[in-house]
């Protein structure tokens, strides 16, 4: 995301406990900062992309970042973060700083194309000033006050989860009944069956690599504030808990590091079945 922003024109500093990361972006034109405050110290906007809401406290409170923050500038998270988490932050703010909270989705080929979605949740008068930057990313879909960004984010991998879980579900039982998994793959792109699920995270399961880019811990995490989040609902979410549960088998099974779609590995092995399939199936991150 920073390297789109450096190379369509913007004047971008950038800090990453990633060293490599950082070099990379610098190359595509942003300047290296020694720290996220001086990052923060310096911008009219400063955006934060981090893996955990422990993180972002780490960084923005713990780290101080955020109290160095200039008058009239604003904070765009776009970690997919606890709500809760950024209206507290946000009160912590200096006087005349701004929050968005605008977590995004499209995974890594998104980031590096341009092809985002992006939640924001503040006020118009802050979107209006942060959307433009961020249309450079992707569309952005304004969802309300802060913290709404999350919310719609947290729904969007509600689904997501429920899907990739399904997924592994549907090819081991079409097989297990004599059907060919290409055969199964032609006819979900065909007919109800089909989504961008299907289609952005099948030929990870069908290569063999399960997605290393989103591993089962963030899939946790972002499971566990959507959980947070059904507690304001007034009855039960039987599939959100369903989906919970069986990547809380999947990362029991396999560790907490590897790819997400390891909740198909977890079925594919237990019913002694292969969903290899041969294909020219580019990791998404490559594309």
């Amino acid at each position: 995301m920073a390297r789109r922003l450096a190379e369509n024109g913007y004047d971008v500093t950038v800090f990453d406990i990633n060293a490599e990361a950082q070099a990379a972006t610098v190359a595509a034109g942003a300047t290296a900062a020694k720290s996220a405050n001086t990052c923060a110290a310096d911008a009219d906007l400063f955006l934060t992309s981090l893996p955990r809401p422990d993180h972002v406290v780490a960084v923005m409170d713990q780290g101080g970042a955020l109290a160095e923050l200039k008058p009239g500038s604003i904070w765009v998270d776009l970690t997919t973060n606890r709500t809760a988490l950024v209206q507290e932050l946000a009160a912590k703010a200096p006087p005349e700083v701004s929050v968005v909270d605008s977590p995004v989705t499209g995974a890594v080929d998104g980031a590096r194309n341009g092809t985002l979605t992006l939640f924001a949740g503040g006020s118009d008068a802050d979107l209006d000033r942060v959307v433009p930057v961020l249309e450079n990313l992707g569309r952005t879909i304004r969802c309300g006050p802060l913290g709404t960004g999350n919310v719609t984010k947290l729904v969007t991998n509600q689904l997501w989860f429920i899907h990739a879980a399904a997924l592994g579900e549907g090819f081991a039982l079409g097989m297990a009944n004599g059907v060919k998994l290409d055969v199964l793959w032609e006819a979900m792109k065909d007919s109800v069956a089909d989504s961008f699920v299907a289609r952005h995270d099948a030929p990870s399961i069908f290569a063999g690599h399960y997605d290393p880019s989103f591993t089962l811990d963030l899939c946790m995490k972002d499971l566990g504030l959507t959980m947070e989040l059904a507690t304001n609902v007034d009855t039960d979410l039987p599939m959100t808990e369903q989906a919970q549960t069986t990547f809380a088998r999947a990362t029991e099974r396999y560790g907490s590091d590897v790819g997400e779609l390891h909740v198909a590995k977890r079925i594919e092995d237990d019913a002694d079945l292969s969903f290899r399939m041969d294909g020219d199936w580019i990791p998404h991150w490559e594309a």
